[in-house]
């Protein structure tokens, strides 16, 4: 049973980095990411029934905190669906620490995008330039007209850092 774990931990890396780069480009978490997510979480929980009952419970209170702080205004719905999707397949020691360090990586965003406030507005990438150079223009120009975050970038790092410790 530990090699569907071992798939599963797998086949959610790979969806996270993917999330984290379509996050980037786009703003947007695509609902089918999410419930591929949390269909992989379940089938990695399914030799431990109770400890999928306690993940669902949590994923569940997880869903009822982060529904009213997105009704506020202060987190994007794919942040919801992301971080609850993440949530089902993991204990409730995992959901606490996959709040702890996307709150850790999101610190690390948040202080990245102030830091560009400093650095000079650039000019349109030109035809061939590398990606770090394409996708620095492209945030600058999201920052100065207050895009949001891509906070689905510092979810995959929370939801990769959770899954790796957890053991492959």
């Amino acid at each position: 049973m530990s090699w569907i774990v071992s798939i599963t931990s797998f086949l959610e890396i790979l969806l996270l980095l993917y999330v984290a780069t379509i996050d980037v480009a786009t703003r947007l978490i695509r609902n089918e990411i999410c419930l591929v997510l949390a269909l992989l979480g379940v089938v990695g929980q399914l030799a431990i029934p109770m400890q999928l009952v306690e993940s669902v419970i949590s994923a569940t209170i997880l869903f009822l905190l982060l529904f009213m702080i997105y009704q506020w205004g202060w987190i994007g719905g794919g942040d919801v669906k992301l971080l609850v999707a993440l949530a089902i397949g993991l204990p409730l020691t995992g959901v606490i620490q996959l709040l702890t360090i996307t709150a850790l990586a999101g610190g690390v965003l948040a202080m990245v995008h102030v830091m560009m406030r400093l650095l000079p507005y650039p000019r349109l990438a030109p035809a061939g330039s590398s990606l770090v150079r394409r996708v620095y223009a492209i945030e600058r120009w999201r920052h100065l007209r207050h895009a949001p975050l891509p906070y689905g970038v510092a979810i995959a790092c929370g939801g990769i850092w959770t899954i790796f410790s957890k053991g492959l």
